[in-house]
């Protein structure tokens, strides 16, 4: 059993990543589990083992995850359903020379979860969908622009506008044009100046949608000519059963998903109704891997939990308790100033301001090292899994109720050096 507040080992840890650094940029496939997100000598870099809410490092450290696979984990790490499904399909072949049948299968939970979607393409990420809604939405406008809000994948077309642009060419930068959240004024004067062909959206990410504006948005796209299509890369099958688009009852053109779709198994899609679905038909969108039958039996095992179990309901509720602890001990400790809680209760952002004794970066770093130490696993987030036993939820509880008194510390007494054992962490890329 874990304990609270113990100096935790990363040896094993830090030498991988050296041994790592060798042979792989960064050291990791994915940016946001790289080396750059988490404060070193205090943070682990390698996971060796995870179940249910909790996981395993390489130097034997357990953790309570509220990463969760960054957000792909819905159900629970290792899903006695879905690994059992997964176990059943290996044992009938991986990839066939032809379709399986799974894959109408899965296209139809999709179509009877989601309003609105009458036909489904599959990729393996979710930055496979989203590149191929905008490339459908520019076939079906002829329009070359688009406009974005939050973040939507690693691709030319939409990273370009962000600060991660090198390598992508001038003219496609051009192309491309953010917008602010919950602003139908921006929004519209895009669509006034540019020839869109898609705004490209999450619905919701730190804040909730004002009255009116999801329909607003929708409103304006209709009245320009643009697609509105809505990556449910993380609301999907999180905030509703039908996602954001069921979740606040705005139906989009195009819809795409990605994580949670099959519990952390690689696979995203792309739906919509057969007006616009049927012109996939007349573009090139097509991976060797697009009907890999392990993913898809993952995500069959997943939607079908998610329409007989109290899934989402569970995660909501496990969620709001979770953020309420948070914003009553921010109160408490008289951390308003620094600290604050908002989104989704399954999706919950930690909310850290620079304050005149320490940046916010500064102060990020103390709260990760100090989560750590205490057995949690986060980085400025709440991707709640549905795994969370009650222990798990007063583990976290309990370490926020020790670690708040510190950053209260640092804030109000400026004692940053007291706490602080390792370099602050550095900006570098902001999605949202």
């Amino acid at each position: 059993m874990m304990t609270l507040s113990q100096r935790r080992c990363f040896d094993v840890s830090e030498q991988l990543l050296a041994s790592a650094l060798q042979v792989i940029p960064l050291g990791a496939q994915t940016f946001s589990k790289s080396m750059t997100q988490w404060p070193k000598g205090v943070s682990p870099y390698f996971i060796d083992s995870a179940s249910g809410a909790r996981v395993t490092d390489v130097d034997g450290n357990q953790y309570v995850d509220l990463i969760n696979g960054l957000c792909a984990v819905t159900l629970g790490h290792c899903h006695p359903e879905v690994t059992e499904a997964v176990m059943a399909q290996i044992k009938k072949g991986v990839i066939f020379s032809l379709s399986a049948k799974l894959e109408q299968d899965v296209a139809r939970q999709i179509i009877a979860m989601v309003p609105g979607v009458e036909q489904v393409r599959f990729g393996k990420n979710a930055s496979d969908a989203t590149a191929g809604a905008v490339r459908l939405a520019r076939a079906v406008t002829s329009r070359d622009h688009v406009a974005v809000c939050g973040y939507h994948g690693w691709q030319d077309w939409y990273i370009g506008s962000t600060s991660r642009w090198r390598g992508v060419p001038d003219a496609t930068r051009s192309l491309t044009h953010p917008f602010p959240y919950n602003d139908l004024n921006a929004l519209e004067h895009l669509l006034t100046t540019h020839s869109i062909a898609a705004v490209v959206m999450e619905a919701m990410t730190l804040t909730d949608p004002l009255p009116g504006y999801l329909e607003g948005v929708r409103g304006l796209c209709h009245q320009h000519g643009a697609l509105l299509v809505f990556d449910e890369t993380i609301t999907g099958f999180r905030f509703a059963n039908g996602g954001a688009t069921d979740y606040f009852g705005v139906t989009p053109d195009l819809v795409t998903f990605g994580k949670g779709i099959a519990n952390g198994y690689p696979l995203s899609a792309i739906g919509g109704p057969e007006r616009l679905m049927r012109h996939m038909a007349d573009l090139f969108f097509s991976f060797t891997f697009g009907g890999e039958c392990l993913s898809l039996a993952a995500a069959s095992a997943t939607l079908g939990l998610l329409q007989t179990t109290p899934v989402i309901q569970e995660l909501t509720a496990k969620g709001h308790r979770l953020a309420n602890t948070v914003s009553q001990l921010i109160k408490a400790h008289g951390l308003e100033v620094a600290m604050g809680v908002s989104g989704h209760p399954t999706w919950v952002f930690i909310t850290i301001k620079d304050t005149p004794h320490a940046s916010m970066w500064e102060l990020k770093t103390v709260w990760m090292q100090e989560m750590v130490a205490r057995g949690v696993l986060t980085f400025g987030t709440h991707n709640i899994n549905h795994a969370m036993t009650e222990d798990d939820m007063v583990w976290v509880e309990s370490a926020y109720a020790e670690v708040l008194p510190i950053l209260a510390d640092v804030v109000h007494n400026g004692t940053l050096a007291k706490w602080l054992r390792c370099e602050p962490l550095a900006p570098l890329f902001k999605v949202r």
